[in-house]
């Protein structure tokens, strides 16, 4: 993902893609109208007038499809990189940034999913808790971003991924009993296929070195590791050597206060069926 430098003088960058994308398909030759420009890329013409009046937001697919038919040299893919980027919290952008060329990550959440994990229903449940007075196309916005960091996950030259969740997390009913079964089984579903390892911390393991909040510490091929950390509204990426090494520590010190990964699964199939039987109730 890269950072972007600049915008038009007052442009989002949604609006930049849209004035870009009817310049190109403008330019032309033959000119070409939404409709044939849409039949060329499978979405219908009314869709691509969306685009350039800034109503939809694009997929990376589709701008690749129109960048190939306009041939203009990657402009739309470029822009769309901006319009993803400018999709997460100020605070959190840059550590999005660094997640992306990561070779491991692993984190830590005492409260709730880490974003990475989570399905698109709980991500909604916990954005809605967090601004109840978000508009439906707000909260698009905020769900589709959280699934689109998803890729991580589920590519197969993704970074390694290791979370470490407290039993409070299984615990809390987010949304619906509904919504955590299926979030609890999604998770256990992504450790049966080997896409990640998950631990628990149970309740009786008592305090340990990262009570509350959420870390992420992030190894690179080519650079030292980081450390995200993320409380309510605000986040602070550490690059510091001595700061990053202490938090690696107190991460080691959890980790081996966890359950091991097999009574971790164990665990979470359980916490769903205790949340099944209770909806069925």
């Amino acid at each position: 993902m890269t950072t972007p430098n600049s915008l038009p003088p007052g442009k989002t960058p949604r609006e930049y893609y849209g004035s870009e994308l009817r310049r190109l398909r403008e330019a032309a030759l033959p000119k070409m109208s939404q409709e044939k420009l849409g039949a060329l890329t499978f979405v219908s013409g009314t869709y691509i007038g969306q685009l350039e009046n800034s109503v939809r937001s694009p997929q990376i697919d589709l701008s690749l499809r129109i960048d190939d038919i306009l041939d203009s040299g990657g402009v739309l893919v470029r822009i769309h990189e901006l319009l993803e980027y400018s999709r997460f919290a100020d605070y959190f952008k840059e550590a999005v940034e660094h997640e992306s060329r990561a070779v491991s990550i692993c984190e830590y959440a005492g409260s709730v999913v880490p974003g990475l994990l989570q399905t698109s229903d709980y991500a909604t449940a916990v954005s809605l808790g967090a601004q109840p007075l978000l508009s439906d196309d707000e909260l698009a916005e905020l769900v589709a971003a959280r699934m689109d960091r998803q890729r991580l996950v589920s590519a197969t030259t993704g970074p390694e991924l290791w979370f470490i969740l407290d039993e409070a997390v299984l615990r809390r009913v987010v949304g619906s009993r509904r919504i955590i079964v299926d979030q609890l089984r999604h998770i256990a579903a992504l450790i049966i296929r080997r896409r990640l390892i998950v631990q628990i911390v149970a309740y009786e393991a008592g305090a340990h070195a990262l009570l509350g909040g959420m870390l992420s510490l992030m190894t690179f091929s080519d650079a030292p590791p980081l450390v995200y950390l993320e409380g309510q509204h605000a986040g602070q990426l550490i690059d510091d050597t001595g700061l990053v090494a202490r938090c690696q520590r107190s991460y080691d010190l959890v980790r081996a206060a966890a359950l091991s990964p097999e009574a971790s699964l164990a665990l979470i199939l359980s916490a769903a069926e205790v949340h099944e039987n209770a909806q069925e109730q």
